[in-house]
């Protein structure tokens, strides 16, 4: 899968965003080593606190069907007019499936014109996960 096609996933998955109260539509795209691609978008809630962010709802959604590692790259989209970042939850949320497979995704930032380049490890240096419990 070409990084364009991962993009054009995750944006497919923003059209589908429910976001009444920030109308901020995130959408984010998983690419694991089998060719496998799981998406999700986030969700609000009236209880602003229990809103699911894009990123989470991916993973959840992945692990749910059993996939417990192999995470390759992730491409997150929003509708800033800068590359959006996964928030510090996700990062770790991203963190705890990528380290059960042992790999540092790469992590495209997409904007509206420009895409940002970064490993898991660069959002999140010194992460806490599974091994930390050992």
């Amino acid at each position: 899968m070409t990084d364009q096609e991962l993009i054009a996933a995750a944006r497919d998955a923003a059209a589908n965003s429910y976001s009444p109260y920030s109308n901020f539509g995130v959408g984010a795209a998983l690419l694991f080593q089998d060719g496998s691609v799981v998406t999700g978008t986030n969700v609000e809630n009236a209880s602003y606190g229990l809103a699911l962010c894009a990123e989470t709802v991916a993973v959840a959604k992945a692990m749910a069907d059993g996939v417990r590692g192999g995470l390759e790259k992730v491409a997150v989209t929003g509708p800033g007019a800068e590359p959006i970042t996964p928030c510090g939850r996700c990062r770790q949320v991203l963190n705890e499936l990528a380290q059960l497979g042992g790999t540092d995704p790469e992590i495209l930032c997409v904007g509206p014109d420009s895409v940002a380049r970064v490993r898991l490890s660069q959002l999140l240096p010194h992460a806490f996960g599974p091994t930390s419990l050992a």
